[in-house]
């Protein structure tokens, strides 16, 4: 009973872990590991936007915190700063047409250009034809003067070009894993992609990340949805960086097994085929998240490329 009241989302992880490649059914084990991390991930997140807040001599965190975080993540700032456009397109059409149509969706359908699908969010033509608003940030130089440039339509900068590539790379694994998926898989797999940890489980995110005990204010709806959006791409990064790691253990059997007789080794291949068809497990979770977590060869340049123990703050995925 203790254990079904501490993780709530493992419907929700299942689903993102099979948009993210995983194609079999991951243990309890699997997806408590992954709903522990994220939680982590979550309030390191607002204490470090806390900390922020506080410096500026405010008590509630912002956006801009938030986004301040992964800053160094051009390609992740670019795809939030195209969701809270996009979030910002909708909120304008039902402003102007409440009667028709223009209600807020679903984010993932927000999501839908910046996860994967490349294709603007649906909605009411009416919507369509609002000017797309470009998100600016505080400590970018353009903010630093009181009139800017003119944007011109061909005018793309470095975090867009970036941004573009990991889009392009991203359209290209969900082809791959799509590819040869019947209509009814498809149809599920397109379900999947609307898991969220916060969409209209607004009330119980915010009991389950702390709200209120990490951080003294409460946070608006805009540092909710930026969690959620930041959530789903945790559990993919995780998810795809525990597959690569299984795959490089189930190489390792293979090599292993490569040293018995012929015999032997046709008999151990055709078990490693079957075995390669079974879910990630909890432990190459935990390997996925200790190699994200390892320190970047910048970090310790700052060291002098001392080695020996050293604490160090929890890294963000």
């Amino acid at each position: 009973m203790a254990e079904k009241d501490k993780f709530k989302y493992r419907v929700e992880i299942q689903q993102m872990m099979f948009v993210s490649g995983e194609t079999g059914e991951p243990s309890p084990e699997t997806t408590g590991i992954i709903e522990e991390i994220v939680r982590g991930q979550v309030i390191e997140m607002l204490l470090q936007c806390t900390q922020l807040a506080a410096r500026r001599g405010s008590r509630s965190i912002s956006t801009d915190d938030l986004i301040f975080l992964i800053r160094h993540d051009k390609a992740k700032v670019s795809r939030l700063r195209t969701y809270l456009s996009w979030k910002d397109v909708r909120k304008t059409a039902k402003d102007q047409d409440p009667a028709g149509g223009g209600a807020a969706a679903d984010p993932s359908e927000l999501m839908d250009e910046v996860a994967g699908s490349g294709a603007a969010p649906a909605g009411p033509q009416m919507m369509m034809k609002q000017k797309k608003t470009k998100i600016g940030l505080p400590w970018e130089v353009a903010s630093y003067f009181s009139e800017s440039a003119p944007e011109r339509e061909d005018d793309e900068d470095e975090d867009e070009v970036e941004a573009n590539a990991a889009t392009l790379q991203r359209l290209k694994n969900a082809d791959e894993r799509t590819r040869h998926m019947t209509k009814d898989e498809y149809v599920h797999w397109s379900e999947c992609r609307q898991a969220s940890f916060t969409f209209r489980k607004a009330k119980r995110f915010r009991e389950w990340a702390g709200f209120g005990t990490v951080t003294e204010a409460k946070p608006n709806d805009d540092i909710v949805d930026i969690l959620g959006f930041l959530t789903f791409e945790i559990v993919q990064t995780l998810t795809e960086e525990a597959l690569k790691v299984k795959e490089q253990e189930d190489k390792l059997k293979a090599s292993n097994a490569g040293r018995e007789s012929r015999k032997r080794k046709r008999e151990q291949f055709l078990f490693h085929a079957q075995e390669s068809r079974t879910p990630i497990e909890a432990r190459h979770v935990a390997e996925a998240f200790r190699r994200l977590q390892a320190p970047k060869p910048k970090s310790r340049a700052m060291r002098n490329f001392s080695g020996g123990v050293m604490k160090t703050r929890l890294s963000l995925v």
